[in-house]
């Protein structure tokens, strides 16, 4: 954390310390402090707590009989495919609309905006249902896809596109703002010097986004890999088939095999604690950039 002597003069900086604005007594201090680890305790730790100790209530042989049974290893395979598929084309997407909405000047840029949240203000079910509507048997496209012997809805098809709705934001809404707050100046002198725009965007905008580009590819991923409703609509629950990892969860909890559901689902927490770690690291990262530019 840069030194607040370095930011402003020493008399600057006796101001700032004693500003009222900025000061508060002790116990509200604590009041404040007791209040964020009591909702951190409560809300956040005892649950995540709860996942392991349930998931090892019945031993390890019991743990790793749960999520090495070809279920769940087909639910994890599926999972993994899902987002390995989603991330990348929201990721494409993201950057793509990032550079658009926050470089150029064009007509229904608002829109473009509006469209980017989309996701985040419909329910995961509806859109889920949305698909149904679209390509399922009794949909718009049903028929045409049941001729042609396409299966979108209650197959991985319609799972990735379930996924990727959801997901799309992620990346776009990380860029967005950075890149605005950069501006254009670099790109331009860019183009003045000779670049193209492929060498414009690879040398001089990459460079400056990678940071916010890969905290918007974790968010996406950690979506991807945990989201429940929109692909409970489109998947079918076909065991071994069309359950992602949340999916699968639900069944066994459903079926009272509570040892098993906790263990695949003790693999969702770790993914959130790697999440947690990934994001941490960029935050630091990002942080210690800006000390060393100041």
């Amino acid at each position: 954390m840069v030194a607040v002597g370095t930011l402003y003069g020493r008399g600057d900086a006796r101001r700032y310390e004693t500003n009222p604005a900025t000061r508060e007594t002790d116990w509200v201090k604590w009041l404040i402090l007791t209040a964020a680890l009591t909702f951190f305790l409560l809300f956040l730790l005892m649950p995540l707590i709860a996942v392991f100790t349930e998931a090892l209530r019945k031993g390890w042989l019991t743990y790793l009989t749960a999520i090495t049974d070809p279920d769940a290893l087909a639910s994890v395979r599926l999972t993994l495919l899902v987002a390995a598929i989603s991330v990348p084309v929201n990721l494409v997407f993201g950057v793509a609309a990032a550079w658009a909405i926050a470089k150029f000047e064009f007509r229904g840029k608002r829109f473009l905006t509006t469209l980017i949240d989309l996701p985040f203000s419909v329910s995961p079910v509806i859109a889920g249902l949305i698909f149904v509507l679209l390509f399922g048997a009794h949909g718009w496209f049903g028929a045409w896809l049941f001729a042609h012997d396409i299966k979108i809805i209650f197959a991985v098809p319609g799972i990735v596109l379930a996924t990727v709705f959801v997901t799309f934001p992620f990346v776009a809404r990380e860029l967005i703002p950075l890149m605005e707050a950069q501006g254009r100046e670099e790109e331009e002198a860019a183009v003045v010097l000779g670049a193209s725009g492929f060498q414009t965007f690879w040398r001089v905008t990459l460079p400056n986004i990678k940071w916010g580009l890969l905290y918007g590819v974790i968010l996406c991923n950690a979506r991807a890999m945990g989201e429940f409703g929109a692909v409970s609509v489109v998947s079918g629950h076909i065991r071994g088939q069309t359950n992602t990892m949340p999916l699968h969860v639900e069944i066994l909890y459903n079926e009272y095999n509570f040892a098993a559901a906790f263990a695949v689902a003790s693999l969702l927490a770790l993914l959130a604690l790697v999440t947690l770690g990934l994001k941490t690291f960029i935050e630091w990262k990002v942080e210690r950039g800006l000390r060393d530019t100041i």
